[in-house]
């Protein structure tokens, strides 16, 4: 079903359908419209596409027992055909979206030149390596496990090849944002200037085998630190932990910040003080309970992926 409205001298029409992926496919593949924005691009419920002098507003019809948020942890297919899964159900209230995204086949990415409308976000390369290109950051490169790139605010970028069962993680703020694309930039471009920012955030390309471990004062504990905090004026912080102790003190998170876990090696159980016990496991994640301390117990050495995100100053604060 459909309806139409006038404004201006531009017509958009709205067309609800129960499979968006497929209709894209039709409109894009058959007919010759072009994709101009999709919403969100994990799970696809709205896409904007323009063409023969109309704009194509698709609404995915939602199923009665669809929940809005979250997916329990399925995979669904996303945008350019990438596979995802939810790693925060309900999604902090809206907040923030962590997503474990997988491209089983190896070869060229189905992508095209596209920027966020987001206040952070940040890709951290799980398994295997993907070659992307980036606004004013000159020629492709090749991110490899370990890697971590900031895509600050609005930069236009695009990727372009991956190995064969490509794992990356996903953390963006907000949780439902648009992604627009670009029909008129070309990547690479031929502006270099690696310090640009992008509404107040400089863009970060974390190279995993160049960077240091350092020991801060929690005992058992290394840290491979992004520089993100910095390139966001304290936005948010993306951190690699390295815990040896059996017993290792969390510090307390506060009601302005949310702090994820993502296991990326070993086993370990984050204890808070009322005795309540949370579990991960490599690919797996937690939020940290807000306003009290804990204890991160290993049993044997692991890994963990540590981003922050503060609020302080925002609306949408608790």
């Amino acid at each position: 079903m459909s309806n139409s409205a006038v404004a201006g001298e531009a017509m958009t029409v709205r067309v609800v359908c129960r499979d968006l992926v497929r209709a894209l496919e039709a409109y894009t593949g058959q007919l010759d419209f072009h994709l101009d924005m999709i919403l969100p691009a994990d799970d696809p419920r709205i896409a904007q596409l323009s063409g023969h002098g109309i704009t194509l507003r698709l609404e995915r019809m939602r199923m009665p027992d669809e929940v809005p948020s979250g997916r329990g942890g399925e995979w669904a297919t996303g945008r350019a055909g990438m596979r995802y899964r939810d790693l925060v159900p309900g999604r902090a209230g809206g907040r923030m979206v962590a997503s474990h995204i997988r491209i089983p086949e190896g070869g060229p990415v189905p992508d095209y030149v596209h920027y966020h409308r987001v206040d952070f976000q940040i890709i951290y390369c799980r398994r295997g390596w993907v070659r992307v290109v980036y606004e004013d950051q000159g020629p492709p490169f090749v991110m490899h496990e370990g890697d971590c790139v900031l895509q600050p605010p609005m930069i236009r970028h695009r990727v372009l090849e991956a190995s064969p069962g490509l794992e990356v993680v996903e953390v963006s703020a907000p949780a439902e944002h648009e992604t627009w694309r670009d029909h008129d930039l070309d990547l690479p471009n031929s502006e270099l200037a690696a310090d640009r920012l992008f509404d107040g955030q400089r863009f970060v390309r974390h190279v995993a085998s160049e960077a240091t471990w350092e020991s801060p004062d929690m005992s058992g504990v290394m840290i491979r630190d992004t520089g993100i905090a910095e390139a966001t004026n304290g936005v948010g912080s993306v951190r690699v932990l390295h815990v040896g102790g059996s017993g290792v003190g969390y510090p307390a998170t506060r009601r302005d910040e949310l702090r994820l876990l993502f296991g990326l090696s070993g086993q370990s159980r984050l204890r808070g003080a009322t005795g309540a016990v949370h579990a991960l496991e490599p690919d797996d994640a937690l939020l940290v309970p807000c306003g009290e301390a804990h204890v991160l117990e290993v049993q044997a050495p692991c890994e963990v992926l540590e981003v922050c995100l503060a609020f302080s100053g925002r609306d949408d604060r608790d």
